[in-house]
């Protein structure tokens, strides 16, 4: 079966339905979801419902890199009344390969905006990760770069100038990697209109 469907749409009687879907894991099944006329439609493994986009009650946009895929993102949205859906930007095709599909989920996470903004959703729309999380990461990135700091002086003290050296590469890419997260899932209020670039493929 297709792992994404970002721009198939089927017209019927002034109808049309966006589809997507995502492998979560290799032995998983596919996680399915179309927007239609009668709101969010999903189906994951055996459970499945619509929820009426004036119903969703939040949607949280976040950046969520793993080791073997750089390039993926996640939505996380909440009904009203209860129940939660993910979704997310890459799908798993064989043991070793998580593939990313950038243009189908941006296609369909920005018509999931549209739509519920058409039916006059109130929707909390949430960028990044929680604040206490935030918070937490930055203090812990900064006890880190103390630490980083006191090694290579000490280093240069000692003139161990190849463990500096080693020092200087750890901190390039600690900065790369998890600075590159920190920047991006900065807490923030988006809006209808103008969806957080930095947290869309």
């Amino acid at each position: 079966m297709p792992t994404s469907l970002p721009n198939q749409a089927t017209e019927g009687e002034g109808a049309r339905t966006i589809s997507y879907a995502y492998k979560a894991s290799l032995v998983s099944s596919a996680h399915q979801f179309e927007l239609t006329d009668a709101g969010l439609s999903w189906k994951i493994g055996r459970r499945s419902g619509v929820w009426p986009y004036a119903d969703i009650a939040s949607i949280r946009l976040s950046y969520r890199p793993m080791s073997m895929q750089a390039r993926r993102f996640r939505a996380d949205i909440a009904r009203a009344g209860g129940g939660r859906i993910a979704i997310l930007s890459t799908t798993w095709q064989t043991v070793s390969l998580m593939t990313p599909q950038d243009q189908g989920y941006r296609a369909f996470i920005a018509e999931l905006h549209r739509r519920m903004r058409a039916a006059g959703s109130k929707a909390s729309l949430i960028g990044g990760i929680g604040t206490v999380t935030y918070a937490t990461a930055v203090v812990m990135l900064a006890l880190l770069a103390i630490a980083m700091i006191g090694l290579l002086a000490r280093a240069l003290a000692t003139s161990e100038f190849t463990g500096a050296l080693f020092l200087v590469g750890i901190s390039v890419w600690f900065v790369w990697t998890i600075g590159g997260f920190i920047k991006r899932n900065r807490p923030r209020r988006y809006s209808f209109d103008a969806l957080p670039e930095t947290l869309l493929p």
